[in-house]
């Protein structure tokens, strides 16, 4: 079983950054690949980022490739997602999510954080 726990979360302006943070705890995420979600108030949950267990290979959804940057570091058990050139369009709540898979581009995850709400003002 892996908790996760996110932070970072907060209100920005349009054009501003924030980075989220997703602690780890109950054992190893190493083998895991490592995905944030998000889901905006009256829409359905959609990808975000995915990086593969050594992150080598990472996926971006369209609308934030180029803006976003997913990382992790699997001896601090921590996953981590750059928001830079944010927009009033991705203010959602942010999950951080694992699962044994491998990288796609879905919303199918063995494991979830309680999610970390993101606010940008235009």
């Amino acid at each position: 079983q892996v908790q996760l726990v996110e932070s970072g979360g907060g209100l920005v302006q349009a054009g501003g950054s924030l980075r989220l943070s997703c602690a780890a705890s109950g054992r190893t995420i190493r083998s895991y690949t490592m995905g944030w979600l998000r889901q905006a108030p009256g829409k359905e949950r959609e990808f975000v980022a995915a990086v593969i267990w050594n992150g080598i290979s990472t996926n971006y959804a369209g609308s934030v490739k180029g803006r976003f940057t997913i990382a992790r570091d699997n001896a601090k058990n921590t996953v981590w997602l750059q928001m830079d050139s944010l927009k009033p369009e991705d203010t959602a709540v942010y999950y951080c999510a694992a699962r044994s898979r491998g990288l796609n581009y879905d919303v199918k995850y063995d494991y979830w954080g309680q999610g970390t709400q993101v606010t940008v003002s235009s």
